[in-house]
């Protein structure tokens, strides 16, 4: 099994990339439509960029999606691009507890996001609300999640599917002492 490569150091990586341009918050804010908090909070490792979020970054900051999460090599084979296991972008909440690897291809953020999502026992991904009329659909591949939308919960196992609101605070949670893995599907 190849050694797996460390997650992009997004938070460090933003405030770098930011400071060399002369930017502010507010600047960096009014270009990429990303809040200054959550500027703030991703600079500091403390919050959790959607995929879309870091597009959205990347283009106000004038810099390749790739070149942001640090370099995808991709390898064409005739009409295929293929990435190696070891290049595919994660983000990992700040407590090290999930792990999303990034599988949709970049042109797709901010309509269609496809993550490979790995919660740890009693790990969580609390999400604040997304855009307006987005949705996420959860497919759990191993072990159970509860999923929070809004003022409700539902569990779900491994084979179950759930599909719910997302713009408005949700999460996702590992309430139980062994691993859970699923594939997460953001629709905005």
């Amino acid at each position: 099994m190849p050694a797996r490569q460390a997650p992009p150091a997004i938070g460090p990586r933003l405030q770098a990339l930011r400071k060399e341009r002369g930017l502010t918050l507010d600047e960096l804010s009014a270009a990429s439509g990303v809040s200054r908090s959550m500027l703030s909070q991703i600079e500091r490792s403390q919050a959790n960029p959607t995929l879309a979020t870091v597009w959205h970054l990347s283009h106000a900051l004038g810099v390749e999606l790739s070149e942001f999460v640090g370099l995808q090599r991709i390898e064409r084979r005739g009409r295929i691009d293929v990435t190696a296991a070891s290049f595919v972008p994660e983000i990992r909440t700040e407590d090290g507890q999930c792990v999303l690897r990034i599988l949709s291809p970049a042109d797709k953020a901010g309509s269609m996001e496809f993550y490979l999502l790995d919660i740890a026992p009693f790990g969580e991904l609390v999400s604040e609300a997304h855009t307006r009329g987005s949705h996420e659909h959860l497919t759990v591949l191993v072990g159970e999640l509860a999923v929070l939308s809004g003022d409700t919960t539902a569990t779900v196992g491994a084979g179950g599917i759930a599909r719910y609101p997302a713009d408005v605070p949700h999460a996702i949670r590992n309430e139980t002492d062994a691993a859970a893995q699923a594939i997460l599907v953001v629709i905005s």
